[in-house]
């Protein structure tokens, strides 16, 4: 059962890494998809997409190489549960949100599909994290 554990750190640091990435490659347009909620100023926005998708990279090889793991899961449960709000509370202001997690290719996901790939990930992460409570 340990390969299980080792693939999913795979996969979910490999999630993380390559929408770090996406965003790193195109910070203007992450700012602008930070902006389209509405939620913060643009400054803050620009700020964030600068600094979160190195957060996310960073995060998501700690998670492959296992170091720093229990930081990193603990940061990245954060980073979605903010995301996961955020696009609550646009859908309840009826903001129809491109999120732009996965660059383009998330353009054609519709919210129900956006949701389910935040839940898949979310517990993924939720179950990394209660394995490493109870190894400990």
């Amino acid at each position: 059962m340990n390969w299980f554990w080792r693939v999913l750190d795979i996969v979910i640091g490999g999630i993380f890494i390559y929408a770090g990435v996406l965003k790193v490659v195109a910070p203007v347009r992450f700012a602008g998809d930070i902006e389209n909620y509405h939620l913060i100023p643009w400054t803050l926005g620009v700020r964030l997409a600068f600094y979160l998708p190195w957060l996310e990279i960073f995060c998501g090889v700690a998670l492959i190489v296992r170091r720093m793991y229990a930081g990193a899961l603990t940061i990245l449960l954060a980073l979605i549960v903010v995301f996961m709000s955020a696009n609550a509370v646009a859908k309840m202001r009826g903001l129809d949100i491109k999120c732009g997690c996965f660059g383009h290719a998330s353009d054609n996901l519709g919210f129900v599909s956006h949701v389910a790939l935040n839940l898949a990930i979310l517990a993924g992460v939720v179950l990394l994290m209660r394995r490493t409570k109870t190894a400990a």
